[in-house]
């Protein structure tokens, strides 16, 4: 039988709905972003008060028996040090707590994890999979191009509205994560599918209730990031794919690679993609490299 969950106190769930306001007013995190932080710290409240002991008390010793009785991959750990280390830094400034007992905890390495990506010509085919003779298959074919040609974030395009594209141009100006704004091109081919989408597909997919979104489905709503995420499964499968290369981000990741591949610049794409960080961007180098050695050994004669 699962134990009951403990109540919190009054204080302690005060401590915890304010910081999320704090994260969401000042840090702009995203929703999911504050959920599991709020997940993260809820969870921890629970285990301090069944050991009767409160925030206010918490030491380093006390983070690594919670860290120690609770055992959670790599990511995760890194994910609930790093809501640690601004819970208790924001409580510090509040005058809640002396000093923040996790300033001396260290992040566990993450493993090697290479980005799943596909070769150009299952983009290719990826890209030739939508019929685009028909309404859905139209809007398809320009989400899909739009995608590869930029290499946004499904949730960034699915957020798109008519006010955020400079079709003329071949610019898109998009909304990133924490709210932070930035200028994206697309190519000729991209610009065409969406010219042709926008005058044949779109109009007829508006209904009465229409918002401004680039991006409709059938009933004329905004396009959802789950329903985009099928959308790009399916025309996987349609043009035989394997399934474990599919991810939300497959065409992001394609771009970057696809980018790195042809000599690009990693600053630039660093820019492209919305990284605050080079480190995040570095990823797809070592995919370049892994495909060009796999390459050679292939392909050279004493390999």
């Amino acid at each position: 039988m699962r134990a009951k969950p403990v109540t919190l106190t009054p204080l302690t769930q005060q401590w915890i709905d304010a910081f999320s306001d704090h994260l969401w007013w000042e840090e702009g995190l995203s929703a999911n972003t504050r959920a599991s932080y709020r997940h993260d710290l809820t969870s921890f409240a629970q285990w301090l008060e069944s050991r009767r002991e409160q925030l206010p008390t918490v030491t380093a010793t006390t983070l690594l028996t919670y860290l120690a009785e609770k055992p959670r991959k790599a990511a995760s750990q890194r994910r609930l040090i790093a809501c640690w280390r601004k819970f208790f830094g924001w409580l510090v400034r509040e005058g809640k707590m002396a000093h923040n007992p996790c300033l001396s905890l260290t992040q566990p390495p993450l493993p090697p994890r290479l980005p799943k990506t596909l070769t150009e010509k299952e983009v290719e085919n990826l890209l030739l999979a939508p019929d685009p003779e028909t309404l859905l298959g139209l809007r398809d074919k320009a989400i899909l191009e739009l995608l590869y040609a930029t290499g946004l974030r499904v949730s960034e395009l699915v957020t798109l509205h008519l006010a955020q594209l400079r079709l003329q141009e071949g610019w898109l100006i998009v909304m990133g994560k924490g709210n932070k704004e930035r200028l994206v091109p697309f190519g000729e081919l991209a610009g065409e599918w969406l010219t042709r989408y926008l005058r044949e597909g779109r109009p007829k997919l508006c209904k009465p209730h229409t918002t401004d979104a680039l991006f409709l489905t059938q009933k004329g709503e905004a396009m959802t990031r789950q329903r985009c995420w099928q959308l790009i499964k399916h025309y996987a499968s349609v043009a035989g794919i394997d399934p474990r290369k599919i991810s939300p981000h497959t065409l992001r990741h394609a771009f970057a690679t696809h980018l790195l591949n042809h000599g690009a610049d990693l600053r630039a794409v660093q820019l492209l993609l919305g990284h605050a960080d080079i480190s995040t961007t570095q990823i797809y180098t070592h995919v370049a490299h892994a495909r060009l050695e796999a390459l050679y050994h292939r392909n050279h004669p004493r390999a």
